[in-house]
């Protein structure tokens, strides 16, 4: 019998995208619901936890660790957790597959307990930097070993105590500040993170949520160790990330009508929004309120002409995820749009800022790719052969490149998307997106 060794999106140009959209659960709410419910005291009831290969590989992680936690049962998790002190070792290196968000903030977890870890994942998550947490986390006292390049795989091995430090981030991250946060929890006196630009606070607001008070300043977060966790209830909202994609669709498809109910609304995440409306959408924003510390509300987007602009510099890392389906816009919008200050796209789940600019080069659309950005004239997008290498959020942009294209699409090597957004073709096919999904064999 041939072998699978890949996935192809074959997606028919023009159509429509109509309907009520659920979008999956957050996914940096659905690692951190996890990871805080284990070391808390208690228990901790999930709902709308993201089943996604992502989050199930912290989740995996977790019961390999000593956790018990039921579930995941249409979203609902119930964890056990052990307390700051209880996690153990596990008896196997913890394989975390493709995601990052994972090996990052594990690397700040673990970086304080007894015992020995070993954090390794799937061949793209082991090419991924990884010095940009354990350099700090070494500061803090940390015993971490990489390989000669800094990627994984790491071993974590005991130390005596980490200590507190004050940590000037040199980028934007999330991830970063979010891994010396969870080692400053175990460290001994105050941990004090300041960065240059603002990111996403998930962390944050959990913490507080679990008890633990977080003092946060202007570019300062500030945490004191030692303090316990409390379980309790976690409502995790739609993903305003994996909305970005129907977001973009709708905006540049001829008919469009589409509405999202309980999506994350986080100000550290609502780049994606503010961008597109910059550009001429119209998205339309209601029923706001806050779920467990969290902003959610009611999204309603129709079709617009849009217009290229300059992406202001401070809406970078509230959008670094939603760049390749902002990409799309882009490429569909009347002029020019430039991105700079975004050299982080280089070395997420594939170099996105490379990626994207060859497919659309593919798709006939003018652009110049920049060691930190690129500029993107729009025009009219022809059908074609592009590659998501991997990424999924590649190849979710892409599908919805061709709403506005003049032939087929397809996408080949989309393997990954269940990584953060199981079901997508069947929900984008009911939404209107005339997509298939192919399976490659040998």
């Amino acid at each position: 019998m041939p072998l699978k060794v890949g996935r192809r999106f074959i997606v028919e140009p023009g159509g429509a995208l109509h309907g009520d959209v659920q979008v999956p659960g957050d996914k940096s709410i659905s690692h951190r619901s996890v990871m805080l419910g284990s070391i808390a005291e208690g228990e901790t009831r999930v709902e709308g936890f993201l089943e996604g290969d992502d989050a199930m590989a912290t989740l995996a992680a977790m019961r390999a660790l000593g956790v018990r936690i039921e579930g995941p049962e249409d979203g609902r998790l119930r964890i056990q957790g052990v307390g700051l002190h209880g996690l153990q070792a596990a008896d196997s290196p913890l394989d975390l597959g493709n995601s990052g968000t994972s090996m990052r903030l594990f690397s700040g977890l673990l970086a304080g307990q007894p015992f020995v870890s070993e954090l390794v994942g799937d061949a793209s998550l082991m090419r991924r930097p990884m010095r940009r947490v354990t350099d700090p986390l070494t500061r803090m006292g940390a015993r971490i070993g990489t390989a000669s390049n800094g990627t994984a795989p790491l071993r974590i091995e005991p130390v005596p105590g980490l200590r507190g430090i004050d940590y000037e981030m040199p980028m934007a991250s999330a991830q970063v500040k979010s891994a010396l946060l969870l080692a400053g929890l175990y460290a001994e006196g105050e941990t004090c993170v300041i960065e240059p630009a603002v990111t996403r606070d998930h962390t944050e607001r959990m913490l507080t949520a679990f008890g633990v008070p977080v003092d946060v300043k202007g570019p300062r977060v500030r945490i004191t160790g030692g303090a316990s966790l409390t379980g309790g209830e976690v409502a995790v909202p739609g993903d305003i990330s994996s909305a970005a994609f129907f977001l973009v669709g709708a905006s540049i498809a001829s008919q469009a009508s589409v509405t999202f109910t309980n999506v994350g609304l986080n100000p550290t995440r609502t780049g994606v929004i503010e961008i597109l409306q910059r550009m001429g959408a119209s998205i339309d924003i209601d029923a706001r309120h806050t779920d467990a510390g969290e902003p959610v509300g009611k999204l309603t987007v129709e079709p617009a002409p849009l217009q290229g602009i300059d992406i202001p510099p401070e809406l970078v890392p509230l959008a670094i995820d939603e760049f390749p389906a902002i990409f799309v816009a882009a490429a569909c919008a009347h002029g020019e749009t430039v991105l700079r200050g975004a050299e982080e796209l280089r070395v997420k789940e594939s170099d996105r800022i490379a990626v994207m600019a060859e497919g659309l080069a593919k798709l006939g659309i003018e652009v110049y790719p920049q060691p930190d950005g690129i500029r993107i004239v729009g025009g009219q997008l022809r059908g074609g052969h592009v590659k998501a290498y991997g990424d999924h959020r590649i190849a979710m942009s892409f599908a919805m490149a061709a709403l506005a294209a003049d032939g087929p699409v397809t996408i080949d090597d989309c393997a990954e998307v269940d990584t953060s957004f199981p079901g997508f073709v069947e929900l984008a096919h009911r939404a209107g997106l005339a997509i298939r999904a192919e399976e490659r064999a040998a």
